[in-house]
Parts: C-alpha cells; sequence; structure tokens
C-alpha cells in the first residue's frame, strides 16, 4: 500500500519535476522504486548536506572547501538534486582554477540545502500521512 501511495505521490510531481528541487524520476530509479528506501535516502541526505554545509562555512583552507563542495556535489548528483550539483561544481572548479571563494555561491550554496530540506521534510510528512 505504502509504495502505491509513493507511486502517486511521483505521478502527481511528474508534469512539475523539472521545477522541483529533486528528479524524482532519478531518484526512483535510484532506489529501484522502493518509497521505504527513498524516504530513508532522503532522510540522509538531507542530514548529509546539513553537515557538509556546516563544514564549507567553516573550512579554513582550499583543500577543506573543496573536499565538502566535492561530497556535497556528489551526493546531490545522487539523488537527482542537480541545482545543488551545479552549484557546487561551479565553485569546486573555480577553486580549482584559483579563483577566490565568492561568498555569493556560498550564499547560494545555502539556499539551495534550505529548500532541500524543505523539500524533504514535505515528502516525508506527506509519505508518513500515506
Amino acid at each position: 500500500m505504502r509504495g502505491d501511495n509513493a507511486a502517486r505521490l511521483h505521478q502527481a510531481d511528474a508534469p512539475a519535476n523539472g521545477d522541483l528541487p529533486i528528479d524524482l524520476n532519478h531518484l526512483s530509479r535510484q532506489t529501484m522504486g522502493d518509497s521505504g528506501l527513498e524516504m530513508e535516502v532522503l532522510r540522509l541526505f538531507d542530514e548529509m548536506s546539513r553537515t557538509y554545509y556546516g563544514r564549507l562555512e567553516t573550512s579554513t583552507t582550499v583543500a577543506d572547501l573543496l573536499v565538502n563542495l566535492h561530497t556535497l556535489k556528489g551526493a546531490a548528483m545522487g539523488i537527482g538534486a542537480f541545482q545543488l550539483a551545479d552549484l557546487a561544481r561551479v565553485a569546486e572548479t573555480e577553486l580549482r582554477n584559483g579563483v577566490p571563494v565568492n561568498p555569493e555561491r556560498i550564499e547560494d550554496l545555502h539556499v539551495a540545502v534550505e529548500e532541500l530540506s524543505t523539500f524533504i521534510a514535505g515528502r516525508i510528512a506527506a509519505d508518513e500521512a500515506a
């Protein structure tokens, strides 16, 4: 039953999927259509993204910044949070090319992490209510 509800959630989101902070089709493929696994992946990603963003804010070396950006990028790609992944990729590329840290890029990452967290909380609440 829970799987059917998750499928309906995906179908309801499908037309506007391009406007969502997570590509739900990609996430579903990554979790093999298992709604329970999807919710667990989202919970873990939410915690991890907040942790690594926090580490990004307190990084004191370029090497630390690069590790945290790369980790955010990889995790975001894995679940289909492509906007966050792209923001992290751009910041990482700039740093590797010797461009100083751009505070606006860091703020953009913060906004993306917060938007994802809000979206994930909504998905989890909808799944629990189903």
